[in-house]
């Protein structure tokens, strides 16, 4: 049974086999074209002989793009019983791939037949043809870029034929020339080129695809003709002519003597041979001649120097550049003056030891190379004295008593520079007003300073390391000669974490003022910890903390400032800032009995460091100070209740009063006032001056319940407006002795006081 067209890929992995005996020589491929046009579609049909249908009845016929099964269009039987199955690849994308026709047959796929495919694209023009006349070969070379790949084999061909004038006519042909496979360049031998005679070049590509070919050229052979460079040499000095100047060249060439009857122009180039500097072309050589004098150049310097020719003033192509000639301009004098500056000490009234420094100053950009100085003392109507031949820039001699001034010059093979007069001036000027450092960064200084008056010609700065190093130890100096500046900026042999001595001294006319000294860094290192934090006394509501800084160390940023910080169980902060000066610091305003977590923060120019934190606990308050806080709170309570109570008695009186207000009685009509009793009520009260009556004991006050007016009763009446609605009865108990009546008196409104309110009970006690 067969199966349908859309097979898995696990199918599509499947292990062709070899055809067996029985079909072989079964099927067969024909293409539409076995080469196309990358991307083009491609038609293919796969025919079965008769002689194998009867093998496979009603099979179908399968193809395969390289490991890729590929649906066929569709399958017929022909009229003579073969079997016929068609595709069409609508895009070709494979430069190169085979196309199989395959049978599925006793449960295996069998290759049937093969054809190959190929896809590509037809040539493009070739461009950017040239061509030069080689005379050393006699060829003419002519090369062109091909373009891009065409995935096809093609073929390049140069041709060209024989012209007059502008090429529009053809004469003759020149036999084909073609290239070696893989190269864009082919020669044309002399025999086949007739010089001085225009000829037209071109270049022709072909493949199965189609042909194309480049613009033609029209030339002369001798128009593209390229010489042969020349050879250079060094000029041989005579002793008519003078040297040449130390920043000069001279030198002479000759030309490739094959080209010496073309006239031709040549170029000269030069480079120095140490450093980057790239290379410089010389002035324009005059024609037709073989030697010239190179000047500006830098003295004592080696050359290398190259040159080209080319035909002129007809056409023609450049040479390549000759090999190359080494030469080195002579030595020039040093043309310099010298700053200078010295150290002396005084080691006894006659002898003088003294340390001169100095530095070169080019005077012009070619200021000649220094070989050595020499320092020299001219007594007078004797011979010059040499002190000091050295080649470094320091030199220590012993000073002449005699000697007030002392000659430097500088010196190499080519001659010495001018003299530099050195004059020890003493110590007169006035001093500078004020000095300062400050580091810039790792590798430099700021050194600033106020300007004294009279204003200094210029300043001596000198800087080292400072202690513990040896002083006078490889000190760096400089002079600035500007005396209006207030500062300058120090950058040789400057390093962080270093300690610099700075030593800076005024320049005046004839005279020097005195030099002042001045320490600094860089840049400091970090301290290495913050103090530790220790609690010293603590109390109820505050806390005394100190705290010992370490010995400042050298090298070592100092602390500007320190942070104290505090928090409480709550988490709330708090924190204060102290000088660099504070050892200590009390905490106020604790809470007694309180847990409080304090740390110190210590800041430096560099970075803040945190020391230890400090856990601490407030103590807390005795029985006797609880006792004296209870009362100053309950006699507080007591002012503000008494405050209180007065603002009510004394104001206004309002309707319905916080508690009832009692008449005096000797000021109201309670005196004149007698209620009504009615008989069965008629009691009397004992005397409270009567002897007899048992003293009172106790009083108790009863509350009673206020009695609420009925419905009948008006809150509003006119009659009864400002009376108490219920008359409270007054009780005097005694023992069980004494007789015990009860007053109930009645109200009467007219007689009855504003403000009246019902009154306490009284009970005797026994």
């Amino acid at each position: 049974m067969v199966e349908p067209r859309t097979w898995s890929l696990a199918r599509a992995a499947m292990i062709i086999l070899l055809l067996p005996r029985g079909l072989e020589q079964c099927g067969h491929i024909r293409l539409s074209a076995p080469i196309a046009r990358l991307g083009d579609p491609i038609t293919a049909s796969c025919i079965i002989g008769q002689n194998c249908s009867h093998l496979v009845p009603d099979s179908e016929i399968l193809w395969k793009l390289g490991a890729e099964l590929q649906p066929g269009e569709r399958q017929q039987r022909l009229p003579d019983g073969s079997l016929e199955s068609t595709i069409t690849l609508p895009h070709l994308n494979h430069t190169r791939a085979f196309l199989f026709c395959c049978l599925y047959w006793n449960n295996r796929l069998q290759i049937l037949d093969q054809a190959e495919l190929q896809a590509g694209y037809p040539p493009t023009p070739p461009h950017n043809l040239s061509c030069l006349m080689d005379l050393k070969s006699n060829n003419l070379i002519c090369q062109w870029e091909p373009g891009p790949d065409t995935h096809l084999p093609t073929s390049f061909t140069l041709k060209s034929f024989k012209s007059r004038g502008n090429c529009q006519t053809q004469e003759a042909p020149i036999l084909d020339c073609v290239p070696e496979a893989g190269q864009s360049r082919c020669s044309i031998p002399r025999k086949h080129l007739h010089l001085y005679q225009t000829m037209g070049i071109w270049v022709q590509a072909d493949n199965v695809l189609g042909t194309n070919q480049s613009q033609k050229l029209c030339l002369d052979p001798m128009d593209v003709a390229k010489l042969e460079p020349p050879t250079l040499w060094a000029l041989d000095p005579s002793s008519e002519a003078a040297p040449p100047p130390p920043n000069c060249l001279r030198l002479r060439w000759e030309l490739w003597e094959p080209g010496q009857f073309i006239d031709q122009k040549c170029e000269l180039r030069y480079q120095p041979q140490h450093g980057e500097a790239s290379w410089a072309l010389a002035a324009p050589l005059l024609p037709r001649t073989f030697q010239h004098e190179l000047c500006g150049l830098l003295p004592a310097t080696a050359y290398t120097l190259q040159m080209r020719c080319i035909r002129w003033p007809l056409p023609g192509h450049w040479s390549d550049w000759s090999p190359s000639l080494e030469l080195s301009t002579a030595e020039l004098a040093p043309v310099v003056k010298m700053d200078t500056w010295w150290r002396q000490r005084q080691l006894d009234p006659r002898t003088v030891d003294v340390q001169l420094f100095w530095k070169p100053v080019p005077l012009e950009e070619d200021s000649g190379q220094i070989q050595g100085y020499v320092v020299s003392w001219s007594p007078s109507g004797q011979a010059e004295a040499v002190l000091c031949n050295t080649s470094e820039l320091s030199c220590a001699f012993r000073l002449p008593p005699e000697a007030r001034q002392l000659a430097l010059v500088a010196y190499n093979r080519a001659g010495a520079s001018r003299p530099t007069p050195v004059a020890f001036s003493e110590s007169r000027g006035p001093p500078l007003a004020g000095l300062h450092a400050l580091g810039q960064d790792p590798h430099s200084l700021w050194v600033g300073w106020e300007t004294p008056s009279p204003q200094p010609q210029g300043y001596v700065i000198e800087w080292g390391l400072g202690p513990p190093s040896p002083s006078n130890s490889n000190k760096t100096w400089r002079i600035e000669h500007n005396g209006s500046i207030t500062g300058t900026l120090l950058r040789e042999n400057i390093r962080p974490f270093q300690l610099y001595e700075i030593t800076v001294t005024p320049l005046y006319q004839d005279t020097v003022g005195p030099s002042q000294l001045i320490y600094a860094y860089s840049q400091e290192k970090d301290p290495s910890l913050a103090p530790e934090l220790h609690l010293k006394h603590i109390g109820k509501t505050w806390a005394q903390l100190e705290w010992v800084p370490e010995a400042p160390e050298l090298g070592k940023s100092p602390f500007t400032h320190y942070t104290i910080f505090w928090t409480n169980a709550q988490d709330q902060s708090f924190s204060t800032v102290l000088n660099a000066s504070a050892r200590g610091f009390v905490l106020h305003d604790l809470e007694p009995a309180s847990l409080y977590h304090v740390h110190l923060m210590a800041t430096s120019r560099i970075r803040a460091t945190n020391s230890t934190g400090l856990t601490l606990m407030t103590l807390a308050l005795e029985e006797s100070e609880l006792h004296i806080l209870l009362g100053l709170f309950s006699l507080l309570l007591l002012l503000i209740c008494l405050c209180g109570a007065a603002r009510l008695c004394c104001g206004p009186r309002k309707k319905n009063p916080l508690w009832p207000s009692v008449p005096d009685p000797a000021h109201s009509s309670l005196g004149s006032w007698m209620p009504s009793i009615m008989a069965e009520e008629t009691f009397q009260l004992p005397s409270l001056r009567d002897p007899s009556m048992p003293p009172i004991a106790k009083i108790t006050v009863l509350e009673e319940e206020e009695k609420k007016p009925g419905p009948w009763e008006s809150s509003d009446s006119s009659g009864t407006c400002g009376l108490p609605t219920l008359v409270q009865p007054y009780v005097l108990q005694g023992d069980s002795r004494a007789a015990s009546t009860q007053l109930q008196p009645q109200s009467s409104p007219s007689n009855q006081p504003p403000g009246s309110h019902r009154g306490p009970i009284f009970k005797p006690g026994r």
